[in-house]
């Protein structure tokens, strides 16, 4: 019996690692080796050539870097912005160019001028005519993109990872408690159960694109394991949990369908996050020199998790005009008072994912090299006074590079983290297997250790190569995005879990001092887990591939929205004379 477990183990380890390995490919095949088009709105025309506008807010100018780009003498470098709402209605703004910009002979003003098919635009003596598109036309566009999923089958990824599910749950039936099996064995089952739930869900919305998603249900699965291997009587609590965070995902995403909707509730959400961040402050209770949780009904919770994800709403949500810089300064006053707070309570892992995000949001709205040295220069001189201030946080980075000097105090956690790794080897122990888990954070702050022990180092590295694959998707799509507000937002998304991730896996391993940040989707813990489903949903936003993203509205139901729309206008009439020729 002993020899037949043994070799049950030793094929689930093979096949755990060989459906790894497959599905990683498999998403990264759909999500970054696919042609991705952009979208086609409306047209700019110069001479007989017809320049695309594939985004809703648009920079026009002479800069390489500029959406439409009019290399003409007497454009500056950022000249205009050209500027679609949700309603269909166009609008130009002068960014404060020294030429000056007029539409039908009216100069622009810092109201802006709405725009309407065959407008003629003057920018400093250069001359164009705005065209936009009809339904009809806009659908035909559509139909020649390629739909998402083309190429590789979103039902056959996600059966391997059910089948990956199946042996996971194989080794825990192994090595698990008998009174703990029938919990864990639900748990797998229901989380089964959930993931074809959403999938179904998304093919009645006529989505074919479900990659992100089988990645954070990949690694939401790992997570699953680490409670089962960890605390096996919390199993009913996780499952629930992901169940919410599913369905705060799906929230999300039909929320942040009206661009309209979600810049008018940016303040509301802004004041929600510092109430959360003062209640924090004022009744939380020091643990380990920090004050991260509060405790209610008997359960605790994280507000630091829920404000990460009003950070990057209210962030990108500033967009509503580029080229006013006073709602930049207002996102920076906002991004201070979230530091602040996040110092006062010691969460310098927090503070640190904070500050990274506020460079890429500050960066993405500004373009400013000169913002961003001077957040960095603030934040170095932050940290110099947190250090003096909060002595374990000095504590922490004195023991960095150090810990093996003191086992048995300071290095306590990373030693014995390093050494489970180690121990781990390739291919791991098997789930339930290792002895890390019964470190104290151990599920939460040295998680990848807890894989890699259990799992071995090919599925630890498989879990860092999906968050990696999902930020290099955010930042391919983010060129292609439907409006800044989605590219912004699913980078700056990104980039927390990225900053996460490292810190987790980096302080884990004593590269990085130990800040005792979650791995995204993997730590145990309700909060971070509703935090990253709902980050997704802003990768998800930025998504704008042919049948991809639930976020994205599609084109017949955007134009019933549309305003002062002539759905009977000829597509090809750029004269706006009533015929198909153009003019000479």
């Amino acid at each position: 019996m002993d020899a037949f477990l043994d070799y049950s183990m030793t094929v689930s380890k093979a096949v755990l690692i060989l459906l790894s390995v497959c599905i990683l490919i498999r998403c990264i095949r759909s999500m970054l080796s696919e042609r991705y088009e952009s979208e086609v709105w409306a047209y700019i025309r110069l001479g007989r050539e017809m320049l695309p506008v594939n985004h809703w807010e648009n920079i026009i100018g002479r800069s390489h870097s500029a959406d439409v780009r009019l290399d003409r003498p007497g454009v500056g470098r950022v000249h205009a912005v050209l500027k679609r709402s949700d309603r269909g209605i166009w609008t130009i703004y002068d960014v404060f160019s020294k030429g000056g910009v007029w539409v039908n002979g009216t100069k622009v003003g810092s109201r802006g001028i709405n725009l309407e098919t065959g407008d003629v635009i003057n920018l400093a003596g250069t001359c164009v005519r705005f065209q936009d598109i009809t339904t009809e036309k806009r659908e035909k566009l559509e139909s020649a993109r390629t739909s998402a999923g083309k190429r590789v089958s979103p039902f056959m990824t996600l059966f391997e990872l059910m089948v990956f599910q199946l042996f996971l749950l194989l080794q825990h039936a192994v090595s698990a408690h008998a009174n703990h099996l029938p919990n864990i064995v639900l748990g797998f089952v229901l989380l089964i159960i959930l993931e074809w739930t959403c999938y179904n869900a998304m093919r009645l919305m006529s989505r074919s694109g479900f990659e992100a998603e089988t990645l954070a249900f990949y690694l939401t699965t790992l997570g699953m394991s680490v409670t089962a291997s960890s605390t096996p009587e919390d199993i009913y609590k996780q499952i629930l949990l992901t169940i919410a965070a599913v369905l705060l995902f799906l929230l999300c995403g039909a929320w942040l369908r009206n661009l309209r909707r979600t810049a008018l509730m940016r303040d509301p959400v802004a004041v929600l996050a510092l109430l959360l961040l003062a209640v924090n402050v004022l009744a939380s209770d020091v643990v380990f020199g920090a004050r991260n949780w509060l405790e209610i009904g008997g359960y605790s919770f994280q507000p630091s998790e829920m404000v990460k994800v009003a950070y990057i709403y209210v962030g990108a949500s500033t967009l509503d005009r580029l080229y006013r810089k006073r709602n930049l300064f207002g996102f920076i006053a906002f991004s201070a008072v979230c530091v602040i707070a996040l110092a006062l309570i010691g969460d310098f892992g927090t503070a640190l994912v904070f500050f990274v995000s506020f460079l890429i949001i500050s960066f993405m709205r500004s373009g400013s090299i000169a913002t961003v040295f001077l957040a960095v220069t603030g934040a170095g001189l932050a940290g110099v006074l947190a250090v003096s201030v909060k002595p374990y946080i000095a504590q922490r980075f004195a023991s960095w590079g150090h810990v093996w000097e003191d086992v048995y105090g300071a290095g306590f956690q990373q030693t014995r983290a390093m050494s489970a790794a180690a121990s781990g080897g390739l291919f791991g122990k098997g789930a339930g297997s290792g002895w890390l888990k019964d470190i104290f954070a151990a599920n939460t702050d040295m998680v990848f250790a807890v894989i890699c022990e259990e799992q071995g180092l090919i599925i630890g590295v498989c879990m860092v190569l999906a968050v990696l694959t999902l930020a290099f998707f955010a930042v391919r799509s983010a060129r292609h995005g439907r409006s800044a507000y989605y590219s912004i937002a699913a980078c700056a998304a990104m980039s927390m879990l990225m900053v996460q991730m490292g810190l987790n896996v980096f302080g884990s391993l004593d590269i990085l001092p130990f800040t005792g940040v979650t791995f995204p989707f993997v730590s145990r813990g309700g909060s971070s887990l509703l935090s990253c489903w709902m980050l997704l949903a802003f990768v998800k936003g930025a998504d704008t591939r042919r049948d991809a993203s639930f976020v994205v509205r599609p084109v017949r139901t955007i134009e019933e929205y549309h305003v002062g729309y002539d759905a009977e206008a000829d597509d090809y009439d750029y004269d706006n004379d009533g015929t198909e020729e153009d003019e000479p």
